[in-house]
Parts: C-alpha cells; structure tokens; sequence
C-alpha cells in the first residue's frame, strides 16, 4: 500500500506528495544512440499566465487589454472585423501593443525596490494560485522532460531577453513544481530584436510564425552538433496556436527530407487535449485526437 506523507508545502500545490520515487526513463531510443528532443512554446501551452496584449482605440487612443488566449483566436480581427475593427496595434516596444512581453529598463533604485521584470512577476502570481489554474496543456509533457534531463527548447513568441525566460522557468524549480533546473538546448523568444536578427530577420518584418519556424531549423542544428548526428533522434515542437501550427509543420517536412531517418513530431495543443502528428516521409500521419492528462512521453 502507498503512503502518503505530508512533506513540505509547496505554495500552489494542488495533491500531497506521494511517497513513491517516480522512475527515471531513458530516451524511446537510449539503446540505438538516439535522443529525444522537446521544442515548446510557453503561453497558453506549459502555463497559463495573465499577460496582456494592448490594442488602442483609432480614434480615441483608448487601450483595450486582451488575454494571450484571446489574442491568438482574434489577432487577424483587429482593425478589420467587429468588435474589434476600431481598434490597431501599436508595434512600439516601450508603450506599444506588446510592451508586456517585453524587457523594460528598471533602473538600480527600482530594482532595490523590488521591481522585475513583467515575465518573473507574472509567474510569481501564477504560482500563488492552485496549480490546476496555471498548467497548460503541455505541463505534464513539460514535467517529463525536466525530470527525465531531456535537452529542451524553449520558442516562444515573447520577446524578453533570454536570461529573464530562464530565470521565469527557473522559478518552477525554486518553488518546488520541477525536480531540477531544464536541460535547456536553446531558448528563442522569437520577438526580442537581437534573436529576431540571429534568425536571419533583419528587417524585422517576419512573423511569429515564420520565425518560430527558423527557431525550430536552429535548434534541430544545434542538437544534432551538440550531441551528434543519429538516425535514431526525436524531435517534437508543441504550440497552442493554429498558424503558427501550420508553419511548424511545415519547418518538420523539410526537416524529414534533410534527415529522413530521424522522427519529426508536431503537437498541436487546446485547452484540454492536444493532437500528435508524425511526419512521415511522403504524407503526414494525423493522431487521433487525446486527453491532455495522459501527455507524458509524446515522443
């Protein structure tokens, strides 16, 4: 019979502890030299968090603050179809439509008291609540890879710089939600215009999408120079958003042509269910669609 123990508490925690060490699992090709590498995007897909997207009034100026959630289902709406064809996005990186998912310069005195970045706060709040409320889709997959040291990578559209993503991420592990620090491969917040330049976007004129796409080319690059080349690799990229989806799969055809022997992965993610296609060398196999609670090993 297991016993359960009362441990420590972690704040937000949902379940007592089990006392039960949970098994490490090797790679699904650890016997033939392959790796097993997971590509992620953030919002909405690993956590839930409350950071707004601002649109401005056309006439007025007036700010309207949207949801991450419902920025990705209207975005194409805005400026165009109602309610929101009075309304424009602002582009600028200090006052602008994204300005929360942004870096913002804190001078030494703000810093002393106590002012961060918006990326670490938000996370900080997320974790003062239930878990449940805060863990996306993809957590569980998330949780596997951390706690099974599979080399990560982190694609996101946000546009921090990338010591503040892995200082929001370490937090998990600060409070108790992942074993241990991610094995991170690489870290793309597709936006920032440093990473927006490394991705070959020098006019700043490419899309989420399309540099989300680049991100994943580099970071299949990156592993396979890192850890070496093997026809028995795993590569799998989760998203919650439909076009970037779309561009992603697009990236794993042409991935699958470069390395035909490798296994290329897209995980497409909603609210309470994700759907897993392979990418197979003349056609792409659609999964049948699955409860987010059983997402543990994708791929």
């Amino acid at each position: 019979m297991l016993r359960i123990k009362k441990s420590k508490k972690v704040q937000g925690k949902s379940q007592l502890e089990l006392e039960l060490k949970r098994p490490f699992e090797n790679d699904r090709n650890h016997h033939l030299g392959g790796k097993s590498f997971y590509f992620f995007d953030f919002d909405d897909n690993v956590i839930y968090l409350t950071t707004p997207i601002v649109v401005f009034h056309k006439d007025t100026g007036k700010e309207l603050f949207l949801s991450s959630s419902e920025w990705a289902q209207y975005h194409h709406d805005i400026g165009i179809k109602f309610p929101y064809n009075d309304y424009y996005i602002d582009y600028e990186e200090e006052k602008g439509s994204f300005r929360y998912f942004r870096d913002q310069d804190i001078s030494i005195l703000e810093k002393v008291k106590g002012s961060k970045q918006t990326f670490l706060t938000d996370i900080e709040n997320a974790l003062k609540e239930i878990d449940y409320s805060w863990k996306a889709p993809s957590w569980n997959c998330f949780y596997h890879a951390v706690y099974n040291n599979r080399p990560m990578s982190i694609i996101t559209a946000r546009g921090h710089n990338i010591n503040t993503i892995k200082k929001g991420i370490n937090l998990l592990a600060q409070k108790g939600h992942i074993p241990t620090t991610p094995n991170f491969l690489s870290i793309y917040p597709v936006t920032n215009t440093k990473v927006r330049k490394l991705l070959g976007d020098i006019e700043l004129k490419q899309s989420v999408a399309e540099l989300k796409r680049s991100a994943i080319r580099e970071s299949v690059e990156a592993a396979i120079k890192k850890y070496g080349y093997s026809p028995f690799h795993r590569f799998g990229m989760s998203d919650d958003d439909p076009k970037n989806i779309e561009l992603i799969t697009e990236e794993m055809k042409y991935l699958k042509r470069k390395y035909s022997e490798m296994s290329f992965f897209v995980i497409q993610t909603f609210e309470h269910s994700y759907k897993k296609f392979e990418i197979l060398p003349k056609k792409k196999q659609k999964k049948k669609k699955e409860d987010s609670t059983k997402q543990l090993n994708l791929f």
